[in-house]
């Protein structure tokens, strides 16, 4: 049994780092889906390359091994709702496409028209460490970014007290 004092610690360091929160979207037979994601970064320089983690809780974990395009939305301080909607409901209830404006991007992938920085990338790699998510490789193929004069980004702190829409694992 882990030592709760320890993953309570953790998670205060964890916290601190405060990372910017962002969408991922994907999409795979005709079928469409999106999470809010914490777990993400740039993970190579040469190739470009991103990974971002998705919970196995999630109604986008389903679509991770059929899908091969992945958008990644970064939120602005201002795209809350974006960020409740993509959290706070699940697609396997909600259709969240239909709650907000959307275009079709590389492979059906949806790209939230809302959303001014942004890269689809074409998955390179899934790997399963064992945890709670798993890690989605991308490379970028297509690049929007957002004005100098846009809002800082939308952070994990800015979104404690939303409530995760998919089942409790």
């Amino acid at each position: 049994m882990p030592d709760d004092d320890l993953a309570r610690r953790f998670g205060e360091v964890a916290g601190q780092l405060d990372p910017a929160m962002i969408v991922v979207t994907t999409a795979s037979a005709g079928e469409r889906s999106g999470c809010l994601v914490g777990f993400h970064s740039q993970c190579s320089i040469d190739p470009s390359q991103y990974a971002v983690w998705i919970s196995t809780a999630n109604h986008t974990f389903g679509f991770v091994d059929a899908a091969t395009w992945f958008a990644v939305h970064v939120l602005g301080e201002d795209d809350g709702p974006l960020a409740e909607l993509f959290g706070g409901e699940t697609g396997d209830v909600v259709d969240k496409f239909a709650r907000c404006s959307w275009t079709e991007g590389p492979g059906g992938v949806p790209l939230i028209d809302d959303v001014a920085s942004r890269f689809v990338g074409r998955k390179v790699a899934v790997h399963d460490f064992g945890g709670d998510h798993v890690c989605v490789v991308l490379e970028p193929i297509e690049v929007q970014v957002a004005p100098s004069t846009a809002a800082p980004s939308l952070r994990l702190g800015d979104e404690a007290d939303l409530t995760p829409g998919h089942p409790a694992e």
